[in-house]
Formats: C-alpha cells, structure tokens, sequence
C-alpha cells in the first residue's frame, strides 16, 4: 500500500525548483500560479537566497507549489493514502482531491502572510531535539516553557516557543538527547503564539467548497483517518496553533497496511523520518526529476 506525503517549512533550499521548471509546462502552471497569489514562486524557487525563502509567506506558498508541481509530473497515481506534514497537510488535500490547486494556494497564501504577522509579535522559533526519552524531554520542555509542536515519531520532537526559551534548550538539552539543533524557520508554529492567525485562515476557508477526500486522508491534529472535506479543512484551520502529531500519522499508516512512501518535492525530511519509523517500508524523497523513473517504479508495485 502506498502512501503519498508532503513535507512542511523547513524542506526548502535555495534554487530547489530550478530543475523541476525544465519539465513541460511547469513554468507556465508556476508562472499562473504566481500571477493569482501575487507572489513570485519563479523567482523564489530559483533566484532568492536562504533568508528570503525563509520568510514564512514566501516559504508556505512555495512548498506547496513544489509538492503539487512534483505530484503532478507521477501521472496518475492514486495511492492508499496521502498526509502532509504541517503546510504540507495543504498540498495533501489536493493530491485527495479536497482541494482545487487554486483553491490551496489561495489558502495557503493567507496562512502564511497570517503566520508571518503572528510570528512578529514576539521573537520566536523552533529547534529539533534528536534522541532521548519522551518521558524525559516533555517535562523539560515544560520546565523552560516549550511547547513540543511537533511530536514526530523515531526519536524526533521539535520544540517552539520564544528566542530566548530556544536559547535556554539549547544551552540546558534534555538528558539522553544528542543533539538540539535550531530549525530554519520565522516563528513557534503549533503553539499559542498562532492563535491570531486562526480567525484569519477562518475567514479564507469559509470562501472555499471541500469535496470529501476520493483516498484516505490522514490529518496531523492526531493521527486519524478524515472522510469528510468540510473536516478536513476546519482542522487545517485550526493545525496552525496546535501540536503536529507525525508520530501519530505513522502509527495510523503502520494500521492501513503501508508498504511504499514517496514524499513529494522537496523530500527528504519525511522519508529520513520514515527510515526510523517504519522498518521494512520502501521510502522514496522527490528532490528533483531525475527522481520520477525510480518513484513510479515504487508506485507500480505498491499503489
């Protein structure tokens, strides 16, 4: 059974759509889809450096016209399952068929500009703690006031919350940890410091029409198996300013059988995850075209 993921904020790296605008139209979809958002994901996926596409509404938007980009260019593929991890969720409700690729950017556009706004009001950020025992960690996050907003299964968490509080983590590490290593993002996504960005995204979802989802659509909130579009989106909604539970996803992907995962563009951070996680389960990460032969190949034998 094939499941079929989209990474969140923190995958993208400088120039990393320059090979994809090479394939048959994806200029011109990029290009159309730049024009509707007014935001220049050409310029963004190829031109701009670090800082820029680190900027949360600039990055947002340009992870999900990656992953639709990639997903697209499988050809017809309807896999078992589909999951994105954070912003990624966007991109997993239209390869479910929630969504029209319109209908996600436009959304995906105000959530990020809303997170941007959220995150300026205080100085805030995230760090990945590598290793060590939950039973030991979340105590310590709680102690130093960190919010574990990403509890991401195979030894991962991500903690968020003040500058000042990632600089305490990272000077005072959980005993057991290996490492704790600050993440390439503007802000503490999934905790309270995102709560104003909700009533904002509220207003933007309400404009939309979600279809039920035509594959099983498996939400971050806890792991479950969503049939309902207008469920879908009110928890895409309110996954901004809440935990992201990818261990939970796992779990749910180890009951439906999982065989094969491929992580669309840009991929690697879920499929490392998955190594972990999921013994014996083929993992592939779409990080440019040259990786599409090998993708279908996977897909042919496991969707």
């Amino acid at each position: 059974m094939l499941v079929l993921v989209a990474p969140g904020q923190g995958a993208q790296t400088p120039g990393f759509l320059t090979p994809w605008l090479e394939l048959p139209g994806a200029a011109d979809r990029l290009a159309a889809w730049s024009d509707a958002i007014g935001l220049d994901l050409v310029h963004y996926g190829t031109e701009a450096d670090a800082d820029a596409i680190r900027d949360t509404s600039v990055a947002q938007p340009l992870l999900v016209a990656a992953g639709l980009l990639s997903a697209s260019a499988l050809g017809d593929v309807v896999p078992g399952a589909v999951a994105g991890h954070s912003v990624g969720e966007i991109t997993a409700a239209v390869l479910a068929g929630v969504l029209e690729d319109s209908e996600a950017l436009s959304l995906v556009r105000t959530r990020g500009l809303a997170m941007a706004e959220a995150a300026a009001v205080t100085r805030t950020g995230m760090a990945a703690l590598l290793g060590g025992d939950p039973e030991v960690t979340l105590p310590h996050l709680e102690k130093l006031g960190l919010t574990p907003a990403n509890m991401n299964g195979a030894g991962q968490i991500v903690a968020a919350g003040t500058t000042e509080q990632i600089e305490a983590l990272v000077a005072d590490a959980p005993e057991g940890v290996r490492r704790v290593v600050p993440l390439q993002v503007a802000g503490a996504f999934h905790t309270h410091h995102m709560a104003p960005a909700v009533d904002k995204l509220t207003a933007a979802a309400e404009a939309l029409g979600p279809a039920d989802p035509k594959v099983v659509y498996v939400s971050n909130k806890d792991g479950a198996r969503v049939s309902s579009g207008a469920e879908v989106l009110e928890r895409l909604v309110g996954q901004v300013a809440n935990p992201v539970r990818w261990d939970l996803c796992m779990e749910t992907f180890k009951e439906l059988g999982v065989t094969a995962l491929v992580e669309v563009c840009p991929g690697g951070t879920l499929t490392g995850i998955a190594k972990r996680a999921l013994p014996g389960v083929k993992t592939l990460a779409l990080k440019t075209p040259d990786h599409l032969d090998a993708a279908r190949a996977l897909i042919a034998d496991h969707a």
